[in-house]
């Protein structure tokens, strides 16, 4: 008889992938544990990459694919998107129903993933709940979440207190760090001369910053115009290169991703990929001068590798940061100003060599494990009761 605890974990981007994978491996290495990956999302569409191939190449095994992303690149197509996979994860989870199903973040995706489970009483570990990212949709999908969910993850106290004020059970919320940090201490980083190569880009002549634009899902219509305006203050920099990564498949991701293709067509001293994976993307980010953008890799991951960030816009606004992080706002002067502060030595010695970075250790996967196992223990109850403050 299999007495194994089935523990499900879901993955629907390369990025929230990536931030997973540490704890997908120390799952599997769990001797009472019966892991399955569900994969969906962006990695299933070939317009992004189709990075469901990363996983493999991983050899992480994948129990389920569920494809749920309509080729529509709107806010209506997100809904519908989400209506699919709500569909198609209830019928995953009438035939292979979990005892645990883990979640990363704050996407339609799993929204979608975590409807399904909550309706049928699946209990659920929400990682990076009671943060604040005020510009995109995800904000109250975040917080939709962790109102769903019975187990959480957070990335730093001031979000875990967050979680308790939301009215979740202080005992059932662990701080346990970000696994981007985690990430830093446990893969083996690229040299650059090897970045060179595999990219087929030269990133030694000069130096180099990574970009990264996401679509703002609460602000219709500003996405291409904040990236033109980043577009124009890139053009200033001709003593730069940068690599720039796409966005991911939100509404208006498709439509940045063609303008980032144009732009870079022209222009030699720019790399566009729709996709890095884990190791290349940290190795680039531990050798750049700068990240540049308005993803969360900038918030998290550059402080605990010593690289500064300009921040753009208000897709992050919310988040702590450290000092390290120039927030700025999307238009062209402004970002011609933060990165200059971002690459000069002197903001480098004041304020990047000996940043604290805020998002734990690089424990994370460990606490999470102790603390799925502890849920197990005590009986993994589905009931919740809502912890009023005193």
């Amino acid at each position: 008889m299999n007495n194994k605890k089935i523990v499900c974990i879901v993955t629907g981007t390369r990025a929230e992938y990536g931030l997973l994978k540490p704890l997908i491996l120390r799952c599997l290495k769990q001797d009472d544990f019966e892991t399955r990956v569900i994969v969906t999302g962006a990695h299933l569409c070939h317009d992004f990459g189709y990075t469901y191939n990363e996983i493999v190449n991983d050899g992480i095994p994948v129990d389920h694919k569920i494809e749920m992303v309509l080729s529509s690149d709107t806010l209506g197509g997100m809904a519908k998107s989400t209506g699919l996979a709500i569909i198609s994860f209830s019928d995953y989870f009438l035939n292979r129903r979990p005892d645990i199903l883990v979640a990363l973040g704050d996407r339609y995706e799993l929204l979608a993933c975590v409807n399904a489970a909550a309706l049928m009483g699946i209990p659920m570990a929400h990682i990076h709940g009671g943060e604040l990212t005020s510009g995109v949709v995800d904000d109250y999908i975040r917080h939709s979440i962790t109102k769903m969910s019975t187990l959480h993850f957070t990335s730093c106290e001031a979000y875990r207190n967050r979680v308790i004020q939301m009215g979740e059970q202080p005992d059932c919320v662990i701080n346990t760090g970000a696994l981007g940090v985690e990430n830093i201490f446990s893969v083996d980083l690229i040299p650059l001369e090897d970045l060179e190569r595999d990219l087929g880009f030269s990133l030694n002549d000069k130096p180099y910053a990574i970009v990264t634009y996401h679509p703002l899902t609460l602000e219709v219509g500003t996405s291409v115009k904040q990236l033109k305006e980043l577009m124009t203050a890139l053009d200033t920099f001709d003593d730069m290169r940068f690599v720039i990564t796409k966005a991911n498949s939100d509404a208006g991701g498709r439509e940045i991703n063609h303008l980032w293709d144009e732009y870079t067509s022209k222009r030699d001293y720019c790399l566009c990929v729709a996709s890095l994976g884990v190791v290349r993307y940290l190795s680039l980010i531990k050798h750049a001068s700068a990240i540049i953008g308005n993803s969360s890799s900038g918030i998290i991951e550059g402080p605990a590798m010593k690289t500064p960030t300009v921040n753009v816009g208000d897709r992050q606004k919310g988040r702590i940061m450290a000092e390290s992080v120039i927030c700025c706002n999307p238009k062209s002067g402004d970002i011609i100003a933060a990165i200059k502060t971002a690459v000069s030595p002197e903001f480098y010695e004041q304020h990047v060599l000996n940043v604290e970075n805020p998002y734990g250790d690089g424990k994370a996967s460990v606490a999470m494990v102790e603390a799925i196992h502890s849920f197990f223990l005590r009986g993994a109850p589905v009931r919740k009761e809502f912890y009023e403050l005193s």
